[in-house]
């Protein structure tokens, strides 16, 4: 039975202007089948130019209900509330009115990742610009989807972006700039598969909070099927990481830029016990059958490690899916890039109170290196205010001020900012779209020989 009914938030605040419909420069947001909590935090802030009614369309369930939720949480928060009012339709046709109904000019995707590629393309042909959430392609099948995807944007003069959020991460921006200045850092070091050029890691939890509260996972989040394997998921932030950090600015053709030397994947096995501590269901659905081992539990293909050349670079980059933190700690990051004059090192462990460091270790001894790291370190803290060096046993950590540091939510914000600036100036950098393309081609790639028999 199809359904159509406005979701009413608690609380609206009295500074709320009215949206001028007829504005053309007005943005108005479609959110399509919100199965992960990712399409949510996207509304977290408010933005300019941005109308505050949200048309959702998405099939009846838990996964509409948790998402409406949580925009409903955001509404009735103390500080700040915001004021989103969402429109939401419900049937097995919800792409389909979508499309025929076209209340909105931007579909946020951020879901079940086995259409995904799909809704991009066919949202693209019909005349939407498109902000998904990653992975945008889950497979080798996808990628090429993609590819398509990309082209329609470009003959319909629309904007197709992915959510990067790790770009907003402070240690990682600040890594990058240090990377920029030769006198600090040198040249970046070609590496070798034993010891890479550049190598990121990144462990998450499937049992984690969002917003204050442990978050219900859908069980076709465990489905690598529908969710897609660790390797091209959680990978994709890293993989783009490692263009953005070692190649600033530069287009990157995957056709003669992108080597995948090796590739591999293994499990995460989830209890009984674990899997209804979080999705709150008693059993397993059918689907994730074939994914049980002989003692019952769920093997879910959710790590993975890559090593690749990309423009002659050797980089490694690895994803780790643990069930539960230990108390007190959380997901975490490591990083190094390797120059000729010092490396610089992310480390987020016990030492660092589990929170991102940034370090910067001289290769050598040399006592004049720290006259002129402090010297060329003045321009940083320049454009980053209140950044500070402080001397270790091996060489210098980077001290951040409070207002630098930001959680992981806060960075949808940034993304949707500047989705939002693309798609008011058209000025889209040069090299977003081939690198997307690249990321891409990487871990669908990787995939493909890490599943060879």
């Amino acid at each position: 039975m199809k359904k159509l009914f406005k979701y009413i938030p608690v609380i609206f605040t009295i500074s709320c202007q009215p949206v001028e419909k007829e504005n053309k420069d007005i943005i108005r947001l479609v959110t399509v089948d919100p199965g992960h909590f990712h399409a949510a935090l996207v509304q977290k802030t408010m933005y300019e130019h941005v109308d505050s009614t949200v048309y959702v369309y998405a099939p009846a369930g838990n996964d509409l209900q948790l998402h409406l939720d949580r925009i409903n949480d955001f509404n009735s928060r103390k500080e700040n509330p915001a004021h989103w009012k969402e429109e939401v339709y419900t049937g097995n046709d919800f792409f389909e009115k979508m499309i025929a109904e076209k209340k909105g000019n931007v579909v946020v995707l951020s879901g079940n990742n086995q259409k995904k590629t799909s809704y991009i393309l066919r949202s693209l042909q019909n005349g939407f610009n498109v902000f998904a959430d990653k992975p945008m392609a889950i497979d080798s099948k996808g990628f090429d989807e993609l590819k398509q995807a990309f082209e329609t944007a470009q003959k319909k003069g629309l904007l197709l972006y992915d959510i990067m959020t790790e770009r907003y991460e402070i240690t990682t921006i600040l890594q990058r700039e240090l990377s920029m200045i030769p006198e600090i850092f040198g040249t970046l070091e070609k590496g070798t598969p034993e010891n890479p050029a550049i190598t990121k890691e990144s462990v998450h939890h499937l049992y984690k909070y969002v917003s204050g509260t442990v978050l219900t996972r859908p069980a076709w989040f465990l489905d690598v099927s529908q969710q897609g394997e660790g390797i091209v998921d959680v990978m994709t932030h890293l993989v783009d990481l490692v263009q953005w950090e070692c190649f600033p600015e530069q287009v990157i053709d995957y056709n003669k830029d992108i080597l995948v030397d090796k590739a591999k994947r293994w499990s995460t096995d989830i209890s009984r016990a674990q899997f209804k501590e979080i999705t709150k269901l008693d059993e397993f659905p059918s689907y994730l059958t074939k994914s049980t081992g002989e003692d019952s539990s769920l093997k879910v293909y959710c790590n993975g490690e890559i090593n690749y050349h990309i423009k002659g670079v050797h980089a490694k980059t690895s994803v780790i899916w643990n069930y539960k933190a230990p108390e007190g700690t959380g997901d975490t990051h490591y990083s190094i890039m390797r120059g000729s004059k010092a490396n610089l090192v992310i480390r987020q462990g016990k030492e660092e109170n589990y929170k991102p460091t940034l370090y910067i270790e001289p290769i050598t001894g040399d006592s004049a290196y720290g006259t002129v790291l402090e010297k060329n370190f003045a321009t940083l803290s320049t454009k980053f205010p209140g950044v500070e060096l402080y001397k270790t046993d091996s060489g210098w950590s980077v001290k951040l001020p409070e207002n630098l540091i930001e959680g992981h939510e806060a960075h949808f914000g940034r993304v949707m900012e500047k989705f939002l600036e693309y798609l008011k100036n058209k000025n889209m950098p040069v090299w977003e779209v081939p690198n997307m393309l690249a990321k891409y081609y990487t871990t669908t790639k990787a995939l493909d020989i890490a599943s060879a028999p």
